[in-house]
């Protein structure tokens, strides 16, 4: 890359912010460095056009102007065809990793754009001495990074991982979203496969760790459950390593064991720094803690199973010092969205929403919650589960064993491993035919279960 190429690009920026040369200079010489002597510096020198456009896109269909755009490219798409539609839709650079326009100093070129992207959360993370707070797991992360959100913002200025934006691309986007205002910071880290996590953690850099739990999910990637405690515990491994602190539940001992050598804010029904118990009440969680203060805290959240995921926001909200109000406020105003134990109510009928995303541990825990609920007329619409490799079918089979020890009046199957199994319940190769039968059934009085793998978005059963 020319100087006279740099010069370029360094003036055309100054000008369209009309500054003076005591900003061309500084920003020149880093970059010039960079032309003879690749390395960190180029991350420098990004950093500063993105202290002069702070907002980050990847997605063209969402760019606003004056949004910096790098060019992300994957098996099935290449982002710097897009660069070009990007700089014309009023970005106000775009970070490529193809040699498009020499001449367009509204390019910048970089070896590899997510890494560039990556590096660049990095270097945004470094200027914080805040907690960041890392939150994975098989089951429950996004819903506990939202009550940990709920409890913490209602004390700090507090920033977190939107919807579900976990994974190398929303973890980056999300430092990166991060104001200079900020006292506390929500990271969720979702993963497939090993040495996923320990990625995010080598630029998220967080400080307080939660491992929600450890499940038969993503078995295909992970190979087995003890690879998903392997691959989820190198959040815990990289707490060891920095100093770090664990939140666990104290009531699953493999993340007793995981969290080995750390020092750990446990929470559970019976022991550890914070203790609450289920009560009963129909359908929403209600709360019983006891430790470290007393008080009932009544949720919108469906499902029982929810419990460690609110002592968990508890846990944490106390530790950073959050007044016990704020922590009972923030619990019982938040509202879970997204698909994520959600309660519907379609004209006499109750519907329990968690559609975002199954495995077998957290569509057993779903069936078993509306099983035992004090109600009749119970239906089930359930899509398979994903990315369970050789163990898929013994794994559907377990849920169709599980159904069959209840009562329902209706069971439909949507998709997947389903079809291999035999059965006596309806089955429908996609949703659409499955909200079709639904139409049709002019339900009334029910309780129904909808839940399934993200990818046949069981939602679309309800119109």
């Amino acid at each position: 890359m020319p100087p006279a190429y740099i010069i370029n690009r360094v003036q055309h920026l100054c000008v369209k912010q009309h500054n003076s040369a005591a900003t061309f200079v500084p920003l020149l010489q880093r970059c010039l460095t960079f032309v003879t002597n690749p390395g960190t510096l180029t991350i420098e020198a990004l950093y500063q056009l993105y202290l002069m456009y702070p907002q980050v896109q990847t997605d063209t269909r969402k760019l606003v102007a004056g949004e910096l755009f790098f060019a992300l490219s994957g098996d099935n798409f290449n982002g710097n065809q897009f660069a070009l539609q990007a700089i014309e839709k009023g970005a106000a650079y775009a970070v490529v990793d193809e040699d498009i326009d020499p001449d367009n100093a509204q390019l910048i070129f970089v070896e590899n754009a997510l890494f560039a992207l990556q590096q660049l959360a990095k270097f945004h993370r470094q200027q914080f001495n805040i907690p960041f707070i890392g939150i994975t797991g098989s089951n429950g992360k996004t819903t506990t990074k939202e009550l940990v959100h709920a409890v913490l913002s209602s004390h700090f200025i507090t920033y977190t991982t939107k919807g579900n934006l976990n994974n190398h691309i929303g973890v980056s986007l999300t430092l990166l979203s991060i104001k200079k205002d900020a006292q506390m910071a929500i990271i969720e880290m979702g993963a497939n496969h090993q040495q996923e996590i320990a990625g995010y953690c080598t630029y998220a850099l967080p400080t307080h760790g939660v491992i929600t739990n450890c499940g038969k999910a993503h078995l295909e990637g992970f190979g087995g459950v003890e690879g998903v405690k392997k691959g989820k515990g190198e959040l815990f491994d990289y707490m060891r390593a920095n100093d770090g602190t664990a939140f666990i539940f104290n009531e699953y001992n493999y993340l007793r064991q995981m969290a080995h050598d750390l020092p750990v804010i446990e929470y559970g029904t019976t022991n550890g720094d914070v203790m609450g118990t289920a009560l009963e009440g129909e359908p929403f969680l209600q709360v019983a803690v006891t430790q470290p203060f007393a008080a009932t805290i009544k949720t919108n959240l469906v499902g029982n199973y929810n419990l460690p995921n609110l002592l968990c926001a508890v846990a944490i909200g106390n530790h950073f010092g959050v007044p016990a109000h704020k922590i009972i406020n923030g619990l019982q105003l938040y509202q879970p969205e997204n698909s994520r134990s959600q309660m519907v109510i379609s004209g006499s009928n109750n519907i329990i929403l968690d559609a975002y995303n199954a495995n077998p541990n957290s569509m057993a825990l779903a069936i078993k919650n509306i099983a035992a609920l004090q109600a009749s007329n119970k239906v089930l619409v359930l899509g398979a589960m994903n990315e369970l490799g050789a163990e898929s079918l013994k794994e559907h089979q377990a849920i169709l064993d599980l159904i069959n020890l209840y009562s329902w009046k209706k069971v439909a199957l949507v998709g997947g491993d389903f079809s291999k199994l035999t059965h006596t319940y309806h089955y429908f190769v996609t949703v659409n035919e499955a909200a079709e039968w639904y139409r049709q059934q002019y339900f009334k009085n029910t309780y129904q279960l909808i839940k399934g793998s993200r990818s046949y978005k069981m939602e679309q059963v309800l119109g």
